[in-house]
């Protein structure tokens, strides 16, 4: 997932050679656009072009191609320019250290080094200062936004009970690597374009376009620094529209020899979106019950047995409270059944265990060795990658996040001047 170090040198020395008269005369010096009086140059943009095809492995160019790479430059531009903006009017710097360490991470995750993603750009015609300032910019964006933000998002108790609920039932469900790109719809008069480009993605990596790449440069969701990677991650932890395709990928993906699967585009709430699936495997983590039982054997029931029990177990006691409980009770026997996963029990138990929280219990059960009911001292979600309480506070924070910075961002676009030139 490296920049390309094979990349056809010659497809970028005759890029603009590709462009029709009227396209070539855009390339001319001057100015390409203005954000807020603020301008955008050709040579900048000429130089994103550069970037976008250098770090997609790009080499099937034509005129119509070029152009979707002009407009996605200009576009990642102007929010550049926007982002640091606002990062001036805030008195947010970035520091060369800090750009420098978001590099090396760059470089780590491409396994490679700075000096050698340098010389891949520099081959390719790419000043080192071009990604430098992209990263400058999303290194701003994500501070102010922190900023503004951080303070004001609650994440409660019952928000990560309910997250940990979700993946305790998914637990046993399969697992997917997943990378994705989004292409935000701002408004139904940019639908035809927002589709173009996501035309043009489409048929980048059908070109043989690397998707992380592509999405580093052209989705605009905040996994996009990441090259669209989120993770493994089970169906029910992503959108219904596309968890409804994953069957589908899933059987796609076992056909290529586990090489991987690409959807088509899929439309979702705000625009559309683009999935990858580079990995499947079974679930990892299983559900885990802290169990206590009290049980009257058949030989002790009497005619008032169910409806002593059936009347303790709608008080909720807490399994500490089950010895006291069946003192109380004739022939009630208490058995702590210890840490128990959910598929080692009998189905009947499994489904009664389902809806229940810790403290909860199952009811009276009559069953062939007398009445019994089973109280939940404890659930939990056991296995490897199981995320910590604190783990899931800051996935939740992020998402709130990223829905925040990008309703900004829309904002910033709504209410400044932001001029292109044809």
């Amino acid at each position: 997932m490296k920049l390309t170090r094979n990349l056809v040198i010659s497809a970028l020395i005759g890029l603009f050679g590709l462009l029709t008269p009227q396209a070539a005369a855009q390339t001319t010096e001057g100015v390409a656009a203005l954000v807020n009086d603020e301008p955008i140059t050709t040579v900048d943009v000429r130089n994103r072009m550069r970037l976008i095809i250098a770090s997609t492995g790009l080499v099937q160019l034509d005129e119509a191609a070029l152009v979707q790479i002009r407009d996605q430059a200009i576009r990642g531009l102007v929010d550049e320019h926007l982002q640091l903006q606002a990062a001036r009017e805030y008195e947010i710097t970035v520091e060369e250290d800090e750009i420098n360490q978001s590099l090396l991470d760059l470089a780590s995750r491409n396994n490679s080094t700075i000096e050698e993603v340098i010389a891949d750009l520099e081959r390719s015609g790419v000043d080192i200062s071009t990604l430098r300032h992209q990263i400058e910019s999303e290194t701003a964006w994500q501070i102010i936004v922190n900023g503004r933000y951080g303070s004001r998002i609650r994440i409660s108790e019952q928000q990560i009970d309910l997250a940990l609920e979700r993946l305790a039932a998914s637990a046993s469900q399969p697992q997917f690597r997943m990378f994705e790109m989004f292409f935000e719809l701002p408004n139904t008069a940019s639908e035809d374009a927002t589709i173009q480009r996501v035309i043009g993605v489409m048929d980048r990596l059908q070109q043989g376009g690397a998707f992380p790449e592509l999405a580093r440069q052209f989705s605009d969701a905040p996994s996009a620094a990441n090259g669209g990677d989120i993770g493994w991650i089970v169906a029910s932890q992503l959108q219904p529209e596309v968890a409804t395709i994953i069957p589908q990928l899933a059987q796609e993906y076992a056909a290529s020899g586990n090489r991987g699967a690409l959807s088509r585009p899929i439309r979702v709430p705000g625009g559309f979106m683009i999935v990858a699936l580079v990995g499947v495997r079974d679930g990892t983590t299983a559900l885990q019950y802290d169990l206590s039982q009290i049980t009257v054997p058949t030989s002790s029931v009497t005619d008032s047995t169910l409806d002593q029990m059936t009347e303790a177990m709608e008080d909720q006691p807490s399994c500490s409270a089950l010895d006291a409980i069946a003192a109380d009770i004739p022939g009630a026997i208490v058995t702590p059944l210890g840490s128990i996963t959910s598929d080692a029990l009998l189905p009947a138990i499994r489904d009664a265990l389902a809806p229940l929280n810790a403290g909860e219990n199952t009811g009276v059960l009559q069953s062939g060795i007398g009445l019994q009911a089973m109280i939940v001292c404890d659930r939990r979600i056991a296995g490897p990658g199981v995320p910590s309480r604190e783990d899931l506070e800051f996935q939740l924070r992020g998402q709130q996040l990223a829905l925040l910075s990008r309703r900004w961002l829309r904002d910033l676009r709504r209410e400044s001047t932001i001029e292109i030139r044809d």
